[in-house]
């Protein structure tokens, strides 16, 4: 994959080191704007970048990369997307997606049509901690509580409280803790039990209107899952699963699962045994699963776009993106009934 960065940001650095073990990724160009023309050259240096653009059409039209991977602010994602998908070019666009579900559903549209992957970059889908999970969850019953938090103070949110407004705190860019932080937390209860009946957002509120933190609640035909994101406060991260047979906990926050611990009635023991206080309870099975270190939490996501792109893999494309679509319909749908707007809404 001769592949094309878009951006010079934290997490274009972050990206640009996760990338360096894979092998079939070659960064080819990358671009920023003129008045960050030296972080780019800086980054092209470092990471042996061959082509610096500071005019992306030029980029589009003149390098040979057959992807772009955008990492810019939100509220940019669907214009050089959808300029890139026009001219022909794959696109892996960093979380959250777009701003809108109407944004999503373009860009879907234009990469069907033109034969092209869009992929989304979001860790917990590409992780071994997530793939196990949902291998034992059959074995808790049927599903009766979700529970989820991603709670991180954010080194933004001081100068948000001295009137300093960056882009991950201004509605007028997208920003805000259910696009940016809860989208975790999303991302795992529609990736494990699809896209839900109904979702709700109870946020709280900074000055300008945009949620500094809050608890998104949806609604499955058997059960709710409550999602609580928060970038004015610190919590221990987790994402709880109880079933009638068991449960299953995902320790850290969800952006970069790395285990998880499992307890569930031993199909082929039905009898009670005694439990540590004295009664009886029923005979478990306990599981503790670890993942494998690795260079960078978004190294294994580059790998699975890279060969998603160089094999030519539609149904793997479209079954991220599917997932994709669900995500950003129910993240619109509990945004919008906290009555948040951004710059983008009509």
């Amino acid at each position: 994959m001769k592949l094309g960065i878009i951006g010079s940001g934290k997490i274009v650095h972050e990206a640009l080191f996760a990338m360096e073990p894979v092998d079939n990724i070659e960064k080819t160009a990358i671009f920023a704007r003129p008045h960050s023309l030296d972080k780019a050259e800086e980054l092209a240096k470092k990471y042996q970048i061959g082509q610096i653009y500071t005019d992306y059409e030029e980029l589009l039209r003149k390098s040979d990369v057959d992807c772009v991977y955008i990492g810019l602010v939100n509220s940019a994602h669907f214009s050089y997307a959808k300029q890139a998908l026009l001219a022909g070019k794959h696109v892996i666009l960093e979380k959250p997606f777009t701003s809108t579900l109407a944004e999503a559903k373009e860009l879907a549209e234009i990469a069907t049509k033109k034969g092209l992957y869009l992929m989304e970059a979001i860790v917990p889908m590409h992780n071994e901690v997530y793939e196990k999970m949902k291998e034992v969850f059959p074995n808790l019953g049927p599903i009766k509580m979700v529970q989820c938090n991603y709670s991180q103070y954010s080194s933004r949110y001081n100068n948000y409280l001295n009137g300093k407004v960056e882009p991950a705190f201004d509605p007028e860019l997208s920003g805000g803790a259910l696009y940016d932080i809860n989208l975790y937390n999303i991302y795992f209860s529609v990736g494990l039990f699809g896209k839900p009946q109904q979702a709700f957002y109870f946020p709280n509120r900074g000055f300008n209107g945009i949620d500094t933190s809050g608890i998104a609640i949806l609604q499955y035909p058997e059960f709710t899952a409550t999602c609580t994101g928060a970038k004015d406060s610190d919590s221990p991260g987790f994402v709880m699963v109880q079933g009638e047979k068991g449960w299953i906990k995902m320790g850290i926050h969800p952006s970069f699962p790395n285990y998880f611990e499992a307890e569930y009635q031993d199909p082929d023991n039905q009898e009670l045994v005694p439990s540590p206080s004295g009664g009886m309870q029923r005979a478990m099975i306990n599981l503790h699963f670890e993942a494998k270190k690795v260079h960078h939490r978004m190294t294994r996501e580059f790998a699975d776009f890279a060969e998603i792109v160089d094999l030519n893999e539609a149904s793997a494309a479209k079954k991220a993106l599917d997932n994709s679509l669900a995500v950003m319909e129910t993240l619109e749908t509990a945004r919008k009934y906290a009555g948040i707007r951004f710059g983008v809404d009509q």
